[in-house]
């Protein structure tokens, strides 16, 4: 089975592909411009997967994540890639996360949403989150985006302090992935 991903994020794509089972090509689509306008995860997920899919033609799966933070009223939600703003880098969005936590510790999880889509409709819509704790300074060298400042109590690390397989074992992602593959997998028929 090929399943295009709609992404231009090069760390997620090679973090899906990792993980894909041995039936599955994982194949870049686009890129296209498909803005994000939704109000939550699964709108932003939902209307990018529909927009990649007419595009390609054929089946596609995006996602749309980020890190919400408990003391910040779920900040930054999904305004995560951009929370410093437009053209922001990781380390940007990081120290304005720090800053506006002023020093605090807080609760915090990473949410992932993965919506399935052919052309004209969306075939099933996954969710996974990683509960954490948002620390006062970064550890680790791994991943990306807010990992380095993403505790997470299971294992006792950051998620930039764990190898790529046990980030994608125990992340947002990876849950929401796994449920896409049990779904897709029980239906060869009709993806094929």
């Amino acid at each position: 089975m090929t399943l295009y991903c709609a992404t231009s994020n090069a760390a997620k794509l090679a973090e899906l592909r990792q993980a894909a089972p041995p039936w599955m090509t994982i194949a870049p689509a686009g890129p296209f411009d498909c803005p994000e306008t939704g109000s939550s995860f699964q709108e932003n997920a939902v209307s990018k997967a529909l927009c990649y899919a007419d595009r390609v033609g054929g089946l596609v799966f995006a996602d749309d994540s980020g890190l919400e933070v408990d003391l910040l009223g779920g900040e930054p939600g999904i305004h995560s890639a951009r929370y410093a703003g437009v053209g922001a880098s990781d380390a940007d969005n990081r120290a304005l996360l720090l800053r506006n936590l002023a020093g605090r510790q807080s609760t915090a999880r990473f949410v992932c949403v993965l919506a399935v889509a052919l052309p004209g409709r969306v075939e099933g819509t996954f969710r996974g989150a990683a509960e954490g704790v948002i620390l006062e300074a970064e550890r680790g060298s791994g991943g990306f985006g807010y990992d380095p400042l993403f505790y997470y109590p299971a294992l006792g690390r950051t998620f930039a302090e764990l190898t790529a397989e046990e980030k994608f074992a125990h992340s947002h992602r990876g849950h929401a992935f796994r449920a896409m593959l049990e779904w897709l997998a029980a239906r060869p028929v009709l993806y094929p």
